[in-house]
């Protein structure tokens, strides 16, 4: 039977026969199993999530494990560093393979490697440009920066690894979030003269070669489809309405965003700061739909707000749900696995190498 045919049985049967199913099939397989919930994951399958956390932690616990499978709850980058860190025995799986994300899509490999050319063109890259790709990219971006002499960072470590990075050369070329980037650097003090925006659809990214030369950060030209609709109008309306209420935003937020927040910072600190706050504290927060609504369940003492007022939700993360979920537990317990992340051997070591670099920062 096809995935295909399975899903569409699925969709026939009530919903809660399929929870019921996947609480069966979880009991069934017990230690083989591990699965992994991402905090954007709508909660009917974030509640069946083994470790929960942003994609660093989840792939960094799926390494852990001994389990011989991991289902992988979330979008196919995460997937794929999971697949890197894990050894050959185990098995990732992604419960929707068009569970994708715009961000990782806006910079491929063959982009990079024209992009590389290009700079090669005013000034030697592999001796003064260090590569730093956010997590949130492709096997083959790291794979790149790891045999460029580059690192990976997420958005709670993306302040030290540019600084690791500027302390090994004199420029970085940051990508795909052109957000993440220019939040992490203003915030280090770096003067915007020094940064540059990187369009791949443009000759030396729309840039002039002198320009090129006297910046040292390159920021590529993407963003967070979710995180881009934020708008720093929709703060100032919160603030009007609500008296004390504090903004929490993520760094893939606009700058525009983040200077009006309150707090910036990663989903994990997002979580933390509102865990922390005194009781009867409001807050807006600007991230993913699924999440603040989570918030809102766990705190009911702490009025939390959704900073836009239009429905800011990851709609690949949405794609998996309890009958993917239930059909990815089938294809474990009949040993016909599908949806197998695998990451090409070469492209594998050279990701974990970028991955390595930024783990033993700490």
């Amino acid at each position: 039977m096809t995935t295909q045919v399975l899903l569409k049985q699925l969709y026939e049967i009530p919903e809660s026969d399929i929870i019921a199913e996947i609480n069966q099939l979880k009991a069934e397989l017990g230690d083989q199993v591990l699965i992994l919930g991402h905090h954007y994951q709508r909660e009917e399958v974030f509640a069946f999530a083994d470790v929960t956390g942003d994609s660093l932690k989840l792939a960094q616990k799926a390494a852990e494990t001994d389990a011989s499978n991991i289902i992988f709850c979330g979008v196919h980058f995460m997937a794929e560093t999971a697949d890197v860190l894990t050894s050959d025995a185990q098995t990732v799986i992604l419960p929707d393979l068009a569970a994708g994300c715009s961000m990782a899509d806006m910079a491929d490999d063959e982009q990079v490697i024209r992009v590389w050319q290009e700079l090669a063109t005013v000034l030697n890259p592999d001796e003064c440009v260090t590569p730093v790709t956010y997590i949130n990219s492709t096997a083959a971006l790291k794979a790149f920066c790891g045999e460029h002499g580059g690192i990976v960072c997420t958005s709670g470590n993306a302040q030290r690894i540019m600084e690791w990075a500027w302390g090994n050369r004199e420029k970085i070329l940051f990508f795909p979030d052109q957000h993440l980037g220019e939040n992490t650097a203003l915030a280090m003090g770096i003067a915007e003269s020094e940064m540059i925006i990187w369009d791949p659809f443009l000759p030396l990214g729309g840039n002039t070669p002198a320009e090129i030369e006297a910046a040292t950060l390159i920021l590529w030209k993407g963003f967070c489809s979710v995180h881009q609709l934020f708008k720093a109008e929709h703060a100032v309306t919160m603030r009007s309405n609500h008296a004390g209420i504090e903004i929490l935003a993520h760094p893939e937020c606009s700058r525009e965003v983040c200077d009006t927040a309150d707090f910036v910072g990663s989903t994990e600190r997002i979580i933390a700061y509102v865990e922390q706050a005194k009781p009867g504290q409001t807050f807006a927060i600007a991230t993913e739909l699924n999440l603040v609504n989570r918030l809102r369940i766990l705190h009911p003492d702490k009025p939390i707000w959704f900073l836009s007022p239009m429905i800011c939700m990851c709609s690949t993360m949405f794609r998996t749900d309890p009958q993917h979920l239930c059909a990815a537990l089938r294809s474990i317990r009949d040993g016909h696995i599908t949806n197998r992340i695998e990451v090409p051997h070469q492209q594998k070591r050279w990701a974990k190498l970028s991955l390595e670099r930024m783990l033993n920062l700490g």
